[in-house]
């Protein structure tokens, strides 16, 4: 029974595929229901011919066929026995007019250059929802993962419709949480500085940090890795970087999963090069870095460059500086060797720019250090390219290189730019300075080409500050930053000095950079001084000053900076020496000099300590003291425990502090977590020491004095908030005199180095 019931399925089956595979004899084709199409049309997309014979199968296809124009709502073949085909169509409508709906943030104009549908164009519903599609990935990538799209259509006369697209937009989709799993090395706070997404706060109403962005993620990825690689974990590498969205689509939850490896110190550095005529003895100059440091990737780059830039100088056009690593992770050693080979003969052909929708070319190409024409370089393909990326105006840099024939390349460069413009607004209390409201607005890359424009206001219960400045980073088409201040200080010094002063003035200043870690600083300084208000119980020294002075002074200052990080420093050094000479003009007649020296050590990657010593010395001529204003004070945020100008020179009977022609303030300084990374918010313990010189011409028998060291310790807390560095100190003098003046609790409202 069971083969017979085979037998007899194999039967209807092979029955079937006959039936389905015979041919019918098609004798004339009548198409039904058109309105625009033309019949033609329709038997160009059937392929089926009058008076021929045609299979089952060719007529499944040329139904199939027919439905994949997007013409037609329905198609029905009827097949006669006499051999009449007769195909009915329904139409799809045309669209009349297409619209958006309820779309806020996003301009017409983007979603018009997204969808495929528009007005005279066929309606199809696959191709409308390939539309939703578009439209909720240009809302994702602004950061709206909960927008909602619904299409809806209106009929209108003439089988035409018009398409509207409703638009619930959404919330940008904030990053609710940033966690990093596998850092033993790092704090989460430490690397949440260094990453541009950042946590959603109240205070970041005017960032789009707290934003999730996959581009930016990918950034962070390689901000994590030059991180590391900076600071000897050559093995370094993100395992993974998830973005899990909330259920409501309105958050994401970040989470990078490190592994940081070994950290390694540099045992031997080795250059070793394949052509016969290079001389590497004097290479070794060249070379950043030395035995026994850690391992950092960035000066290994630079040296790469250094190495580059040095053959080139001797002749050597196509080398190609390679490093090559040799690690022993039993000892966390690493070698470094440099080696030198002969390059391939290529040379740029053309540097071609896009994306930079506001940003200028030139702009960009300034920071190239190769041009079209020249040698192809990738070291300094790459150094172009950190240049570019140091600019801080685009979100994405990506070069690419395209061959054009055997010995020329294009290089394509495509950036993605971001808000260059910020406006801050800030409200604080110092107990120095009382009640402070503070405003600004600051555009790095004004009109485009690159340019800083900046005005900030800060007024107090006791100073009123202006200030308007512009810089032009590439003065007369130079690597020359060129600048001009406008400036406006109202000083209430009724509790130090029974005065007020107002000053104002402008300033001019040029700069520039010998190499990337050592610049000079030129300014000319013009501005006006007048002590007013003077009380009349104030001292001699005080009332003979009142009055208004013009002071005309050019300076200059070289500094050489070789800490890791401008805003955050945790290693190296600063050195600066400075000064100004007045006289050109004017009534002040004096010479000034100052030095900062800055050291920065981090021990167990937490633990940051900072020494530094701060010297000057100025001296009237031509018969000319030196003035009030131009004199040097110490205390407060200069010598914590002590008042603002609480120690030096002070009349015994007013108490009027009096300045002094020279100082020396210095201290070490130890910054530490304590649990508050989420906010940035560190502990710190100082020890400071200062000195100040007597002013000329006063008589020591009416007039408090010594030059002896004052010392106080204490200890802080430091919170870089979105509107200013905000300090709080605790200082106890340990050396003091009886005159001068003490204060145990400090908070400051500003910056400092």
């Amino acid at each position: 029974m069971k083969k017979l019931g085979l037998l007899t399925f194999a039967a209807v089956v092979l029955m079937a595929a006959n039936v389905r595979a015979a041919a019918v004899y098609v004798r004339d084709i009548k198409v039904e229901g058109l309105e625009r199409v033309e019949p033609e049309t329709v038997m160009s997309y059937i392929d089926i011919q009058r008076n021929k014979t045609v299979s089952q199968d060719r007529l499944d296809e040329a139904l199939k066929q027919l439905y994949a124009t997007g013409l037609f709502t329905d198609v029905v073949f009827n097949f006669k026995s006499d051999g009449l085909l007769t195909i009915k169509v329904v139409e799809n409508p045309i669209i009349n007019k297409r619209v958006f709906d309820g779309n806020n943030k996003v301009d017409d104009s983007i979603l018009e250059s997204e969808v495929q549908l528009a007005p005279r164009a066929i309606y199809s519903r696959s191709k409308v929802q390939e539309d939703v599609q578009r439209i909720l990935e240009v809302y994702k990538r602004s950061g709206r993962y909960a927008a909602v799209v619904e299409p809806k259509i209106i009929k209108r006369d003439q089988n035409r419709v018009d398409l509207v697209y409703e638009i619930n937009e959404g919330p940008i989709a904030t990053i609710n949480k940033v966690n990093f799993v596998g850092n033993r090395h790092y704090s989460d706070d430490d690397l949440q500085e260094e990453i541009m997404s950042k946590e959603s706060r109240w205070y970041r109403i005017f960032s789009s940090a707290e934003n999730y962005d996959p581009e930016k993620t990918n950034y962070d990825k390689e901000m994590l890795r030059r991180f590391y690689l900076k600071r000897g974990y050559a093995d370094f590498r993100v395992v993974s970087a998830i973005a899990e969205l909330s259920p409501d689509k309105k958050s994401f939850v970040l989470t990078f999963v490190l592994d940081e490896g070994k950290r390694y110190k540099v045992s031997d550095i080795e250059i070793v090069s394949e052509i016969a005529e290079v001389d590497v003895a004097p290479m070794y100059e060249e070379v950043l870095f030395e035995k026994g440091d850690w391992y950092n990737a960035e000066l290994a780059d630079k040296t790469v460059t250094a190495l580059t830039e040095e053959l080139g100088k001797k002749g050597f056009a196509f080398v190609a500086v390679i490093p090559v690593l040799e690690k022993d992770t039993q000892t966390g050693e690493i070698k470094i060797k440099f080696e030198i080979k002969e390059g391939d003969r290529i040379f740029v052909n053309r540097i071609n720019i896009s994306g930079n929708t506001r940003t200028r070319d030139e702009v960009i190409r300034r920071e190239f250090r190769i041009e079209e024409g020249d040698a192809f370089n990738a070291s300094k393909l790459k150094a172009s390219r950190r240049n570019v990326e140091n600019l801080n105006y685009f979100s994405k840099v990506d070069i690419q290189t395209d061959p054009q024939d055997e010995n020329k390349a294009d290089v394509n460069v495509n950036v993605e730019e971001k808000s260059t413009g910020y406006f801050n607004v800030g409200v604080g209390y110092s107990t120095v300075n009382g009640a402070l409201i503070r405003a600004g607005v600051t555009e790095n890359n004004f009109q485009g080409r690159g340019q800083q424009l900046g005005l900030d206001v800060a007024v107090s219960q006791r100073t009123s500050e202006y200030q308007a400045s512009f810089t032009e980073p590439y003065f007369m088409g130079r690597r020359l930053a060129a600048g001009v201040d406008v400036f406006r200080t109202d000083t209430d010094y009724q509790d130090e000095g029974s005065y007020d002063e107002e000053t104002t003035g402008g300033r001019l200043r040029l700069g520039w950079n010998y190499t990337d870690d050592f610049s000079q600083y030129l300014r000319y300084t013009l501005k006006k001084d007048k002590i007013s208000n003077v009380d009349r119980d104030a001292s001699y020294y005080i009332k003979e000053e009142a009055g208004s002075y013009t002071g005309s002074v050019i300076g200059q200052t070289v500094v050489y900076d070789k800490r890791d990080s401008a805003i955050n420093p945790k290693e190296g050094y600063y050195l600066s020496f400075g000064n100004d000479v007045a006289g050109l003009g004017g009534d002040e007649k004096y010479l000034k000099f100052d030095g900062k020296a800055y050291k920065y050590y981090t021990l167990a990657d937490y633990y940051t300590f900072k020494f530094f010593v701060n010297a000057g010395y100025i001296v009237g001529y031509n018969g000319k003291d030196v003035r009030l204003s131009n004199r040097y004070y110490l205390g407060g945020s200069t010598l914590r425990g002590f008042e603002t100008a609480g120690i030096g020179a002070r009349d015994k009977f007013t108490k009027d502090a009096l300045g002094g022609n020279w100082m020396v303030y210095s201290g070490a300084e130890m910054t530490f977590p304590i649990g508050l990374d989420e906010l940035g918010i560190k502990g710190r313990t100082f020890v400071d020491m200062g000195m100040l010189g007597k002013p000329d011409n006063i008589d020591e028998r009416y007039v408090d004095y010594s030059s002896s060291p004052r010392v106080a310790a204490g200890f802080g807390f430091q919170w870089p908030s979105p509107m200013a560095q905000i300090d709080m100190d605790m200082g106890f003098p340990i050396v003091k005199e009886k005159y001068d003046e003490t204060e145990v609790f400090r908070l400051n409202f500003g910056t400092r180095l």
